[in-house]
């Protein structure tokens, strides 16, 4: 699992070298389904470096850091708290513009617990966003594992 981490981040540290497809960003989000019960909002950074495969499509690769914000509970016979739970995501990202500045994207790959939560599970996120010449915004749907949320997104083009 080092050899994969190491690995990542020699090819994000080697892309911001070239800066040729770096981005970096921030997301929110809020957590759906089950996870909406015992979280109560998501927030995170993500960086990724991308080639341009073909016309109008890119691929590469893509990590970061999300955090799941817990809740808290009155039973009645007591509180309940669930913990704050940190992520890091390492998964491969693509994206296809539809048209001039949309894009249809995808993250996906394996995302290990690394803050109040253990071990590791899928990562996937699709999205849709616009593409400026110095920044993307999306929106996706964010899942890891059994956490999932609807996210709002925006990266920086360096």
């Amino acid at each position: 699992m080092k050899k994969l981490l190491f690995a990542a981040f020699a090819v994000l540290a080697f892309g911001a070298v070239n800066a040729q497809g770096f981005k970096g960003g921030v997301h929110v989000g809020l957590p759906m389904g089950d996870a909406g019960d015992a979280y109560s909002f998501n927030t995170g950074v993500d960086v990724s470096y991308t080639w341009e495969v073909a016309d109008n499509f890119s691929a590469g690769v893509t990590t970061g850091y999300t955090m799941f914000f817990g809740k808290s509970f009155d039973t009645g016979f007591g509180t309940i708290d669930f913990p704050t739970s940190g992520f890091l995501p390492i998964a491969g990202t693509a994206s296809y513009k539809v048209a001039d500045n949309i894009f249809l994207g995808a993250d996906l790959g394996y995302v290990l617990g690394v803050s109040n939560a253990s071990g590791g599970d899928i990562y996937f996120q699709p999205k849709v966003g616009y593409a400026a010449e110095k920044f993307d915004a999306f929106v996706g749907f964010k899942g890891l594992g059994d956490i999932q949320a609807i996210t709002l997104g925006a990266s920086f083009k360096f």
